[in-house]
């Protein structure tokens, strides 16, 4: 691939990820619009027209590795393992 051809391939991108920015503010809001109204309503399930709407409270769990570490630093080091990942980024 040329130079010219890969210019072009990162400004296409750099345009598609500013589009799906966009859209992703857009379905944000929308989501936002809705939430809003079941809470009006009092409600964390409704079904409107085809499709059913949940907005529910999930509880989790989750391990607070922060934590474990300060206080038990030794099993936390044994534990603990090196992974690698390549990132791409275009800036």
């Amino acid at each position: 691939m040329s130079t010219i051809e890969l210019t072009h391939k990162v400004r296409e991108l750099k345009e598609l990820k500013a589009q799906a920015e966009m859209l992703q503010d857009e379905i944000t809001s929308i989501e936002d619009i809705i939430k809003a109204e079941m809470l009006t309503r009092g409600v964390d399930e409704m079904q409107i027209d085809i499709y059913k709407v949940r907005y529910k409270t999930i509880i989790s769990n989750r391990f607070d590795s922060k934590a474990f570490k300060s206080t038990h630093e030794e099993l936390y080091k044994q534990y603990t393992t090196q992974t690698e990942a390549k990132r791409f980024t275009v800036a």
